[in-house]
């Protein structure tokens, strides 16, 4: 099932690893997007989220900036995906 699960990160932010970490976890499938590695996918983040920082978290279009484990519980439940 494409749970369309997009996380903006980069490989030195330890709360990207522990996002991906929490989601592997729970056996939800998302798509990685490297911000360092592709530009575009930094521009998509900032425009998504209006903010510089990452981890940032898209669940079925809710945004979320950080790991924020109530707000991504809530999100994944929201879509029924847990």
């Amino acid at each position: 099932m494409d749970t369309n699960i997009i996380i903006y990160s980069a490989a030195w932010c330890a709360y990207c690893h522990a996002a991906k970490e929490y989601l592997d976890k729970l056996g939800v499938k998302f798509t990685e997007r490297n911000v360092e590695e592709d530009p575009k996918y930094a521009q998509e983040a900032v425009d998504k989220s209006r903010q510089m920082g990452i981890p940032v978290l898209d669940i079925n279009g809710t945004i979320i900036v950080g790991f924020d484990r109530p707000k991504i519980d809530e999100a994944l439940k929201a879509n029924k995906l847990t």
